[in-house]
């Protein structure tokens, strides 16, 4: 019997009458009802929003850094039950759901110390001008599926440490550990402060063009990302994207094969490559691409597939059919084009969940569809280049510009050619390390605006300057 959830709204949980099914990608399995929410529920929750930002936005900020950490710490408390129903929903291994969880809890309480302080701008004989930051209002928070949790903290937390409140989407792929985390914070936040509700895709749009709601936050495709621009233009409704990507790694000739080897398997193939961030390129030079495709490939061999709730496994299913189906096809894609694999490339349609093995091609052209669109899946194509003149070109030759990484013995070298890459964020000798302190976004068709850090908290403020007119000096 699945499990049935509620929604946060004005510090209550509530029911609908209509519900959706959430599956296990594991086993298609249905594991949680959850309601369904329309336009009456919206408002509602908007309107409890609008309700507690005239209180909230005037709380010291020392009383709401202290609900955020209490959050945080209901999160910590509660880590056990909520990495086990994460995997259930999404479908990555215990080890990489227990770090989402553990990871959220402390990017919350992180972020809960930045402070926005007031910046003089003149202060003379005849003028004091300075500028505060004050809350931009009700923010809607849309959140994708590959890290339900942390996404969504991610957008809470800063919204109100900033005075803002909050009504947020889960995914309808992946909303159980997050209902659940609203039960944990019932009681933590005041009431409309932070309201959650899930609902089908159409429920978005009616957030994006909802009168009352200030601001976007949204994580995503750039495709639904250009449609909630678009949503939030006639109201000129404040946004932050963070979209695709369709990151490059660029392997040097002097990285050590044997330390680098396992550490660019696991950049590219965590959370069954559904990580925006995940390198979905790999140039390596030519004169080491033999011995460290080889060896990428031995690291393949012995990296499990299978239900994340077993022990053992790396790569853990896709997460919803519709994705699985966009891998298959490119996998198939690739084989109808007569690419070389080095490891997987065989989708077995028999059993049930959403299983792609991982895959990997050995030296495919730049305008083969696995190389030019992003993957978002266990699938990676390695490359050969020959100067690093010609590999800033082609990696820079994309309409994303999220992430990207540089792998070698040098790193003062690492960094210059980091300098020439056209992403926001790029890695020298790691991968996937993100700061609650650094802004994170994208370049290009990658989004705009800043999650994380002072940047990521201005996202959900208005700069406000007040000039004084001193009297004149005698």
């Amino acid at each position: 019997m699945p499990t049935s959830y509620k929604n946060l709204i004005d510090g209550e949980l509530v029911e609908t009458s209509a519900t959706m099914e959430v599956l296990n990608p594991a086993n298609e399995e249905v594991i949680g009802l959850v309601p369904s929410c329309g336009e009456a529920e919206l408002d509602r929750a908007v309107a409890a929003a609008r309700k507690a930002f005239k209180t909230w936005s005037k709380t010291p900020i020392e009383d709401r850094r202290a609900v955020i950490q209490a959050m945080a710490g209901a999160i910590k408390e509660n880590a056990d039950e909520l990495y086990r129903l994460l995997t259930s929903e999404q479908g990555k291994p215990h080890d990489q759901a227990k770090g989402e969880i553990f990871g959220a809890a402390g990017m919350m309480a992180a972020q809960s110390t930045l402070s926005l302080d007031d910046v003089i701008n003149e202060d003379s004989d005849t003028r004091l001008s300075r500028t505060r930051r004050v809350p931009v209002g009700v923010v809607g928070g849309i959140v994708p599926w590959n890290f339900p949790v942390m996404m969504a903290m991610q957008k809470i937390a800063p919204a109100i440490l900033s005075g803002c409140t909050i009504v947020l989407k889960p995914s309808p792929f992946t909303p159980l550990a997050t209902l659940r985390i609203a039960e944990l914070i019932k009681d933590i936040a005041p009431a409309g402060v932070v309201n959650i509700i899930t609902g089908e895709d159409s429920l978005g749009p009616l957030i994006t063009s909802h009168p009352d709601i200030d601001k976007i936050t949204f994580t995503g495709s750039t495709a639904t990302g250009k449609k909630i621009m678009e949503g939030a233009s006639k109201d000129l409704k404040r946004i932050t994207l963070e979209l695709g990507g369709n990151d490059a790694s660029i392997v040097l000739p002097d990285a050590d094969v044997s330390k680098v080897a396992e550490q660019l398997f696991w950049s590219s193939f965590s959370n069954a490559g559904q990580i925006c961030v995940a390198a979905k390129r790999i140039y390596i030079h030519e004169d080491i691409y033999d011995e460290m495709s080889a060896a990428i490939a031995e690291v393949a061999k012995n990296v499990k597939v299978g239900d994340g709730s077993e022990q053992g496994t790396g790569v853990g299913p896709i997460q919803n059919k519709k994705q699985f189906d966009r891998v298959v096809e490119l996998i198939e894609d690739a084989k109808s084009s007569g690419y070389k694999f080095l490891v997987g490339g065989e989708v077995d349609p028999s059993g049930s969940g959403y299983y792609v093995p991982i895959t990997i091609l050995d030296n495919p052209p730049e305008d083969a569809r696995i190389v030019a669109e992003e993957q978002f899946g266990p699938v990676m194509p390695l490359m050969k280049f020959s100067t690093e003149e010609e590999v800033i070109s082609r990696a820079n030759a994309s309409e994303y510009g999220l992430a990207g990484a540089v792998w070698t013995g040098d790193a003062e070298n690492g960094v210059k050619i980091a300098e020439q890459l056209e992403t926001g964020t790029v890695w020298v000798n790691e991968y996937l390390h993100l700061s609650p302190f650094a802004p994170f976004g994208g370049h290009k068709q990658s989004g705009f605006g800043a999650e994380y850090g002072i940047e990521g908290l201005k996202e959900f403020t208005y700069a406000q300057v007040i000039t004084v007119k001193k009297e004149a000096a005698a």
